[in-house]
């Protein structure tokens, strides 16, 4: 007896193909879906590269599905992923912050658009190759770390809900990398060997200065210090982001090395300092969401993860109706405007939300 209908969505890659197989094995009745996000046709990028939505993608999705007994097929979402995740992309650089797509990416297009076409294919669940995991505790659900602590992906999936998480299914969260490879080896997987995607999926040659600068209108301006002595001049703010230090385009030996500090989008102006002048304590979030059904209003203590790639610190959120305040017990280093700060207990998502360079107006925390 089938465990129910499990929507698949398949990138062509080892882990979303495992995760199909997986839940084959323990008897769902298993749909693959490709979805069809944003068409390359840059000629001066090499096919090896056009690793986003491509043709061969896709026949790897198939020949996987066929491999295991699944049906396919072939979903156009361009029109939402341009709208939802290119676009924001591209605003947000031209805001002077730096945006991390998967996040909108997960939300908008698996989460929402993905999970809504699996309710009208009569679908009991979705499923993702993520590395991350789901715990059913009596009355809600957790979201968790993976066990690969070297693949985790729990720190993109911070916006899922209740509702989502008891229709989501995150079968390879429970395995390492290495492990996932070989049960697609030993189940004859076409996949098996494919690398993983390194770049940006819709920037494959990862030039994404390039790609936000055809999209935007660039305004010159200047690099200037803590005190606002002007340092020289950049060609816009779209190409910088905290922390930079490389391709700073400065003229002679400013006899320090030189660090982007702070982007003023209102003056067109880039703040350059010294390593340790990247150094806070303190951040604010907005557009904060919690998994739990309760999530806290008082102070607690927290492990905080400030992007992708970083370690979690110790901090202290103080939520503020949808802002939070977090201060950390160890000074953080670049903490940068758009990307997420992401809050866990041990292995458990709290929540998270989105880094902004300013403290809140009175008027703009909701609920505080």
């Amino acid at each position: 007896m089938s465990k129910g209908r499990v929507i698949v969505a398949m990138s062509g890659g080892v882990d979303s193909s495992v995760a199909a197989l997986l839940l084959k094995r323990e008897g769902y009745e298993v749909i693959g879906v490709t979805m069809r996000l944003w068409a390359l046709e840059r000629e001066d990028v090499p096919q090896a590269n056009k690793r986003c939505c491509s043709v061969e993608d896709v026949e790897d999705a198939r020949r996987v599905c066929s491999v295991i007994g699944a049906p396919h097929y072939f979903q156009n979402f361009e029109r939402e992923f341009q709208t939802h995740v290119v676009d924001y992309f591209v605003q947000e650089y031209d805001r002077g912050r730096t945006p991390h797509p998967c996040l909108a990416c997960n939300d908008k297009m698996k989460f929402d658009f993905l999970l809504r076409r699996a309710m009208f294919l009569d679908a009991d669940y979705i499923a993702t190759g993520h590395y991350a995991r789901i715990r059913h505790t009596g009355s809600q659900f957790e979201l968790l770390k993976g066990i690969d602590g070297d693949k985790d992906q729990s720190y993109v999936l911070f916006t899922l809900k209740q509702q989502e998480l008891a229709r989501l299914l995150l079968p390879i969260g429970e395995y390492p990398k290495s492990e996932i490879r070989e049960i697609a080896a030993e189940a004859g997987l076409p996949v098996a060997d494919k690398p993983d995607s390194q770049e940006i999926c819709f920037i494959p040659d990862g030039d994404y200065r390039k790609f936000v600068g055809e999209r935007t209108k660039p305004t010159p301006g200047d690099f200037i210090d803590s005190e606002g002595n002007v340092l020289g001049q950049h060609p816009g703010i779209q190409f910088f982001t905290v922390g930079q230090r490389r391709r700073l385009g400065l003229n002679g030996n400013t006899g320090k090395p030189l660090f982007v500090i702070r982007i003023i989008p209102e003056t067109h102006q880039i703040v350059l300092g010294s390593v340790r002048d990247l150094d806070e304590r303190q951040l604010w979030a907005s557009r904060v969401t919690f998994v739990g059904e309760k999530p806290p209003s008082e102070p607690v203590t927290v492990d905080a993860k400030i992007r992708y790639n970083a370690g979690v610190s110790t901090a202290t959120l103080t939520p503020r109706g949808d802002w939070a305040e977090i201060r950390f017990d160890e000074p953080q280093r670049a903490v940068t405007p758009g990307q997420a700060v992401v809050f866990y207990q041990g292995d458990v998502v709290l929540g998270g939300g989105i880094i902004e360079r300013e403290a809140p107006m009175l008027q703009e925390i909701s609920g505080g």
